[in-house]
């Protein structure tokens, strides 16, 4: 694997948990208790921890973090400024379906990464515990009101055909060294790579209760 591949993938990873932390520590304010809203601001700290052991690996490497993060900035940017959340509902659901998507992504392609640099992009990875916290809240509002589960499903719908949007740009953008991570050096199966995506997004809506 070339150097550029790896500053790549470093650099697409590091602005994704900068966005998680920004949009975490707005997500909070929609908390409906100071409990979930403290809850949420522990997470927005874990997030911007994680930014910074990529951003230090990065300058090991002799990169900018600012260089490596750019070419990713505007299909990231424009997914989440097109789906921004009303209220606490859609945000915990917005972090279970968009994040587990970019999750199960970036952890397609991080296989082809060496030691230590592979460990690191998968530790940084949002933790279970962030799923599972959205995931509890996605049961609790649909158990307080069946009808919501309607509505989080068809954003859910939403959030997922943006998210997969947004990820073929990724995926197709002029970053040689990155596509041959995804296709393991061989021709590029976006295609496969998005049916595992869907795959993986259907089990995880069943397990909240909501509809594809």
């Amino acid at each position: 694997m070339t150097d550029s591949a790896l500053v790549d993938l470093l650099g697409l990873v590091a602005f994704g948990e900068l966005l998680a932390f920004e949009r975490m520590a707005a997500d909070a304010r929609l908390a409906p208790d100071l409990r979930r809203r403290a809850a949420l601001g522990e997470m927005a700290a874990a997030e911007i921890r994680n930014y910074r052991r990529l951003a230090d690996r990065l300058g090991d490497l002799g990169v900018l973090p600012d260089d490596a993060m750019a070419v990713y900035v505007e299909p990231l940017q424009a997914y989440h400024d097109s789906t921004e959340p009303k209220d606490w509902a859609e945000a915990v659901t917005k972090a279970y379906v968009g994040d587990g998507i970019s999750d199960d992504f970036i952890r397609e392609i991080a296989g082809a990464l060496d030691e230590p640099d592979r460990g690191l992009v998968l530790e940084v990875l949002h933790e279970s515990r962030y799923a599972d916290f959205a995931a509890a809240e996605i049961r609790a509002a649909i158990e307080a009101d069946p009808r919501v589960a309607n509505r989080l499903s068809m954003w859910a719908r939403r959030l997922v055909g943006e998210a997969l949007s947004q990820a073929g740009r990724v995926a197709s953008a002029d970053r040689g060294a990155l596509t041959a991570l995804i296709a393991r050096g061989e021709q590029v199966d976006v295609q496969g790579l998005f049916r595992r995506l869907t795959a993986a997004h259907t089990a995880r809506m069943a397990a909240v209760g909501l509809n594809n």
